[in-house]
């Protein structure tokens, strides 16, 4: 079933998706109806390596410039399109570095254009008959690309059902605010909660992230727990006098 907005089908049914989460949980529930609109949609990136290249640009920077950058990358290949990974693999740092890459991405990207041309990273149509874990396996073995990133993919690219980002800080705070705690949970202790929103975490972590949105400045109120201080045990210095040697 469509999406409201989306262009391409999601391989998925929301409304049975809203159905499961709202059952049990009055939380999400109110949520799901302060939202009033599914307007989760999927991204149309022709291939795995375009879809990579694009998470790449946007690691550790904001999403505007992200997109200026990507821009920039793109019109590097023929004809306006995005370059193959072979034409990449030509393009000099230099270039790549001017158009806003540091050198820790020029190194991730031609890493990707590489083991995308030696079959490590998969076709959008392999991608698509490989379970999660799998993809994940594959894909963290190019440089720069963690499970994160690959959650990413297989949320707005693959568009699948059941995948939760227990490091996501966007999703840690979303779960917060819905559910009224004033720190951020564990991953671990986000990854048990969402054991309930099976077999729909990935619906369940789009209105995460759509209750921080909702919360505008009031979202700045949930704080990061501290660090727990390391505790320091005073111990006492012991000397122990030798014996005399006995007499026999």
């Amino acid at each position: 079933m469509n999406s409201e907005t989306g262009s391409i089908p999601l391989p998925f049914d929301h409304l049975a998706a809203h159905a499961h989460l709202s059952r049990d949980d009055q939380h999400l529930a109110a949520l799901i109806e302060k939202v009033a609109g599914f307007t989760f949609k999927l991204d149309e990136c022709d291939s795995v390596y375009e879809s990579l290249l694009e998470a790449i640009m946007h690691q550790s920077i904001a999403g505007k410039a992200a997109q200026a950058i990507f821009a920039r990358i793109k019109a590097l290949g023929t004809g306006g399109r995005c370059p193959t990974p072979e034409e990449l693999l030509r393009v000099s740092k230099a270039k790549l570095r001017k158009a806003g890459l540091s050198n820790a991405k020029v190194a991730s990207v031609r890493d990707l254009a590489q083991k995308t041309i030696d079959g490590t990273v998969p076709t959008l149509e392999q991608a698509e008959k490989m379970s999660d874990q799998e993809l994940v396996d594959r894909l963290i073995s190019v440089r720069g690309i963690g499970p994160w990133t690959v959650e990413m993919f297989l949320i707005f690219r693959l568009g699948r059902p059941d995948v939760l980002p227990i490091h996501d800080y966007g999703v840690q705070k979303g779960w917060a605010l819905t559910y009224r705690k004033r720190k951020i949970p564990k991953p671990k202790d986000l990854l048990k909660f969402g054991e309930r929103w099976r077999p729909y975490r990935t619906v369940a972590s789009w209105y995460m992230w759509r209750a921080v949105h909702l919360a505008g400045k009031d979202a700045r109120r949930i704080r990061k727990p501290k660090p727990a201080k390391r505790r320091v045990v005073a111990t006492r210095r012991i000397t122990v006098k030798p014996r005399p040697a006995s007499k026999t």
